[in-house]
């Protein structure tokens, strides 16, 4: 990690003027549109967010930090530090939980300030060749499940043959990181019995959308939290065609295919009728979910971007409403909260009285269920040894429970910690939500 002593990161410290209580906050007009100038105001730097933050937590840097981070976006606004390898490296040291969005007592929008200041970054900088063809190349594929697929294809042959661990060993050991967080085929994935084939003409309507990576990897999950729904009365209907929802994009910059994502849902979305929307992914959740402030200044769907956000609710909230789980299973389970439920959705309660409610199941709390795990999107394939080391410290909080399963609401934080449980050797089984739901329903 840079070191906050560094040149750029220094020198908006240093010429960063304390407010002093009560006294008006300075504002020089910005040099630069880098964010929504106006934003950085909200945070009165009061330093609550940085114990929630994981790379604070890790490297003790005030620039690694959100209260830092901001610090760095006002300097750039205002044209007092240039847009260097130092300040991009802060920038892409963050990992976009928005731990700190929920720490905060002014409710700064800290999610929405990074997305536009990497989306500055994204226009303004020329990365090293390295580091921008692995970014090209995770834009190019991970939206596009065909393209996953394909990109799968001989590694799932490998696996056919028994051979996955041999081309592990094999392969370089950036390529074998990559491996690890491939999840082995769903060939024993559990799945709710086969819910009713039609639901009551006047029962609630729900859609699952599909995400892009979640139906290539996990696609149990999907049919899992569809099952679920229409076992607990509701109408489920399904998309035409689903396409990425847009996180990805934006969380790594890339501001416009966001945004083009976000209308294409939008459309499918109100075309579906559906009254309730549900991702097994949270992170695609927390997105469907912004689209009425993404799109508050498109003329066209700015109202039906705001309906679909109103909409966007999770898997727990909307089982709960019906009665909640069913079926049995003896076993003790430890949750962890995916980021963007917990953070950018509030959804903390819910998931957890579902668990209780499964007769036989034991639900023992971490210890900080709700920090980043690192997988945070693509960022433990463009971050590895920040995302490594929270890897290592959600796995020991998992494993001081004594569970016997490890349940969360997020493909991606399912990938990051199985990888480094099974690195360990650990008997803890990671299991999604919905998957977990299947077992139960289906009985001791």
């Amino acid at each position: 990690m840079a070191d906050a002593s560094s040149s750029a990161a220094a020198r908006a410290l240093a010429d960063e003027q304390p407010v002093k209580p009560g006294a008006p906050a300075v504002r020089a007009a910005p040099a630069r549109d880098v964010v929504d100038y106006d934003l950085l105001f909200d945070c009165v730097h009061c330093g609550l967010c940085l114990e929630s933050c994981p790379t604070y937590l890790v490297t003790r840097a005030e620039m690694d930090s959100p209260r830092g981070r901001v610090y760095l976006m006002k300097a750039l606004a205002e044209g007092r530090i240039a847009l260097d390898r130092d300040v991009v490296r802060h920038f892409d040291a963050c990992l976009g939980c928005r731990g700190c969005e929920t720490a905060c007592p002014s409710g700064v929008h800290y999610g929405r300030l990074l997305e536009r200041a990497r989306d500055y970054v994204g226009r303004n900088y020329q990365r090293a060749l390295g580091d921008g063809f692995r970014r090209a190349a995770m834009r190019a594929i991970f939206p596009f499940p065909a393209r996953l697929r394909a990109l799968l294809w001989p590694l799932r042959v490998a696996e056919r043959m028994g051979l996955r661990d041999v081309v592990r060993r094999l392969a370089p050991r950036g390529l074998r990181e990559w491996i690890d967080l491939v999840p082995p085929r769903q060939f024993g994935a559990p799945l709710y019995p086969q819910a009713p084939a039609a639901a009551k003409p006047d029962a609630p309507s729900a859609v699952v959308h599909q995400g892009c990576v979640a139906q290539v990897l996990t696609p149990s999950e999907n049919l899992n939290s569809e099952r679920a729904l229409a076992a607990a009365g509701y109408r489920v209907v399904r998309l035409g065609h689903t396409v990425c929802c847009g996180a990805l994009d934006l969380h790594d910059g890339n501001l416009r295919r966001g945004l083009e994502f976000a209308r294409r849902n939008v459309r499918a979305l109100r075309a579906s009728g559906a009254e309730a929307i549900v991702c097994a992914a949270s992170g695609c959740a927390a997105a469907i979910a912004s689209y009425g402030e993404l799109l508050k200044d498109d003329p066209e769907l700015a109202a039906d971007a705001r309906a679909v956000s109103a909409r966007t609710s999770d898997l727990g909230t909307l089982l709960l409403a019906r009665g909640g789980a069913v079926g049995k299973l003896e076993c003790v389970v430890t949750y962890h909260d995916s980021c963007h439920l917990v953070h950018g959705m509030g959804v903390r309660e819910a998931p957890r009285k579902l668990l209780r409610s499964v007769p036989g199941v034991r639900v023992v709390e971490m210890a900080e269920s709700d920090l980043c795990c690192g997988s945070a999107g693509s960022y433990n394939l463009l971050e590895p040894a920040m995302a490594h080391e929270l890897a290592r410290r959600k796995a020991d909080n998992i494993e001081a429970t004594g569970a016997d399963f490890v349940v969360l609401g997020n493909p991606g934080c399912e990938f990051q910690i199985a990888a480094e449980l099974r690195r360990r050797g650990s008997r803890v089984r990671v299991i999604h939500l919905a998957d977990f739901l299947a077992l139960a329903a289906a009985g001791p």
